[in-house]
């Protein structure tokens, strides 16, 4: 008697919520944010509406999480490709080649159109809703600011930056730069231009003989 195999129902939810979640960010990327909808993710997908209305409230929360899932396995394919799975900013002892380095490679995600048009959309959208922009922040945002904390605390132990110095606001020498012209679209956002944000924001942190 032949024996017939259960069909894994959790892989197959695993195959629709990835298949939905390139979907989401494929259209956004594509048409715009305006235009995407949970229709069109759905016929994208290969999946039934019903399904994306089962699992998310809104065409955000699909957005949210395929965004926050793409970030994971780019971590994880860095790690399988010899990133030893440490995702901090560098600690070299040389701070402003240290913090030269993130803010480039945040230049280049800013500007992959892979990832410029879902961060716009979510970072316009939480400002309408405050429940997605908190949930944008706490799961996005404040991760990759506690590692400036870091970085700076670790120089404030050195020696190298003042001990008055507060990390938190000090971060935001660095980051608000690049994010008020990329968000408005003031001037190019270039590596130059990152350099040139540490090296202004260092003249007002560091120890100076």
């Amino acid at each position: 008697m032949s024996q017939h195999k259960v069909p894994d129902s959790s892989r197959r939810s695993d195959r629709s919520r990835r298949a939905i979640h390139d979907a989401a960010l494929a259209l956004v990327g594509e048409v715009g944010y305006a235009k995407t909808t949970i229709e069109g993710i759905a016929a994208r997908a290969g999946v039934g509406k019903q399904t994306i209305y089962r699992w998310w409230p809104s065409k955000a929360a699909v957005l949210m999480e395929a965004f926050l899932d793409m970030g994971a396995r780019q971590a994880a394919e860095a790690d399988g490709a010899g990133g030893g799975g440490e995702h901090g900013i560098p600690d070299t002892g040389d701070l402003a080649a240290d913090l030269k380095l993130v803010l480039r490679a945040t230049v280049d995600e800013l500007n992959d159109p892979a990832t410029e048009a879902p961060t716009r959309a979510l970072t316009a959208e939480g400002v309408i809703d405050p429940a997605l922009g908190a949930q944008f922040v706490e799961n996005l945002l404040e991760p990759q600011l506690q590692l400036y904390v870091t970085r700076l605390l670790s120089a404030q132990e050195a020696g190298e930056v003042r001990a008055d110095v507060d990390p938190r606001i000090a971060l935001e020498l660095l980051i608000a730069p690049l994010t008020h012209r990329w968000l408005l679209r003031t001037l190019p956002l270039t590596h130059a231009y990152a350099d040139a944000v540490v090296d202004h924001a260092l003249r007002g942190l560091l120890i100076r003989p």
